[in-house]
């Protein structure tokens, strides 16, 4: 997993009380971007762009931070920040934004082709030697058909061919979809310009090999690019789901925080929590900026393990959302309140486990809402609303139970949701439940 460096967070705490008393252009960049952060999406870019260190600034996010502000302000408002964003950065884009359940998706490459076509061929220049071959290949190979080549040989079915252009009078090509053919046309011309041999190479590749092998040998090296950035494979990413029983949960105190490096710095809770919130506080108190990356991996994990993208903006933040609280309550279950205490464990136990005992604790109440809807009795619609939402695979909270009153589901946030819904099943068959959901 790629490491990034450090950022002062004792400093950045006193920023963000006084931002206003702050030069912000004059700052170290760790603070800058701690300053940034706690700004709203549009407002965090607008400051970026118009600071003299933006190439610099943005350069020192991580993609999946950088990308996360992308989908929440829209790829149509971001040409600037695409245009100083690094090309690695952009590739991890594509990689997140073009394939679906390891398919590749041709219509998101098409967009953002076009995204980066209007920013200038300087930016096409600058990232295509960055781009695997593979991909390349598999992009090209969904919108055109290519004949001709270096040999002296010609199928009969190509002279027949009623061929669309050739940019070198050796390869012919055929658009398949007429309305993409001016991105794609344009693509290929910055390649056959700028890059001789990549786009002998593209042609002929295109030209001889087969499109599910390309497609599948894509899909493996982009794996393998994401797996460097933290997203493990699905079998391994499947543990976080193990059980661990919260009765005889023994702390293991053997995990080692490993220095930062590279000098970069660390992303940010893409989603910010409750200041109140213990896991927010320990995270605080255990001063680790570490631990930051370790909670990145760990919500990779769920996101790899649920198959969700970074670009489904509600199920990330649902997936966000339960990652935060499942820790929160094992936090909660080990430390009661105590901030410091639970800074301490942060530092020594690993977050992987701790969101295991979180899951754990609430497994009974799913447990329990089975029983009770395997029993046959009608309990009425608001009842059966809060077992259905218990019984789903990661049990939900039903807002119902909240202050609000709301009909819909969120995901468990402490402790305290753990006891309400377990006394509230608890009341089930002694005083009618009905009257807690008024």
């Amino acid at each position: 997993m790629r490491k990034k460096g450090s950022n002062n967070q004792e400093s950045s705490g006193v920023l963000h009380g006084k931002s206003a008393a702050y030069n912000v252009s004059q700052l170290p960049l760790a603070e800058k971007i701690s300053y940034l952060r706690e700004l709203e999406y549009k407002e965090r870019l607008d400051k970026i762009i118009a600071d003299p260190e933006a190439r610099r600034i943005l350069n020192a996010f991580e993609p999946q931070e950088l990308y996360w502000m992308v989908k929440h302000i829209g790829e149509n408002d971001v040409s600037e920040l695409l245009e100083l964003c690094s090309p690695e950065q952009i590739e991890f884009f594509l990689d997140m934004e073009c394939w679906e359940k390891g398919v590749f998706c041709e219509e998101k490459f098409i967009a953002w082709l076009g995204h980066l076509l209007d920013i200038g061929e300087k930016r096409i220049i600058e990232l295509l030697p960055h781009l695997e071959l593979e991909f390349l290949v598999l992009s090209l190979m969904k919108e055109i058909v290519v004949g001709g080549g270096v040999g002296d040989m010609t199928a009969e079915s190509e002279k027949e061919h009623e061929w669309d252009h050739s940019f070198d009078g050796c390869y012919m090509i055929s658009f398949k979809n007429p309305s993409n053919a001016n991105i794609i046309g344009r693509f290929i011309d910055i390649i056959y310009s700028n890059f001789q041999p990549l786009y002998l190479n593209l042609m002929e590749s295109i030209r001889t090999e087969t499109l599910g092998e390309i497609e599948e040998l894509s899909y493996q090296f982009r794996s393998a690019r994401l797996a460097d950035w933290g997203f493990p494979e699905l079998e391994d990413a499947l543990a976080i789901y193990a059980y661990l029983d919260p009765e005889t949960y023994t702390l293991s105190g053997d995990k080692v925080i490993s220095p930062w490096k590279d000098g970069g710095i660390p992303s940010s809770l893409p989603i910010p929590i409750s200041s109140e919130a213990l896991l927010k506080r320990a995270f605080l108190a255990a001063g680790k900026e570490a631990l930051q990356q370790e909670l990145n991996y760990l919500i990779n994990n769920a996101l790899v393990a649920e198959g969700i993208s970074l670009a489904d903006r509600d199920d990330m933040r649902s997936i966000l959302q339960r990652v935060y609280g499942y820790l929160n309550i094992a936090l909660e279950f080990l430390c009661d309140n105590d901030e410091v205490r639970a800074g301490a464990l942060l530092e020594k136990e690993h977050l992987k486990k701790l969101f295991q005992l979180g899951r754990s604790i609430i497994v009974p109440l799913r447990k329990n809402a089975e029983k009770l809807h395997s029993s046959g009795k009608d309990f009425g619609y608001a009842v059966n609303k809060v077992l259905l939402g218990l019984k789903a695979v990661h049990p939900r909270f039903y807002r119902g139970l909240d202050s609000d009153t709301i009909d819909g589901y969120r995901e468990f946030n402490n402790k305290a949701d753990v006891e309400v819904m377990k006394a509230f099943l608890d009341s089930i068959n002694e005083e009618g439940p009905e009257n807690n959901l008024k």
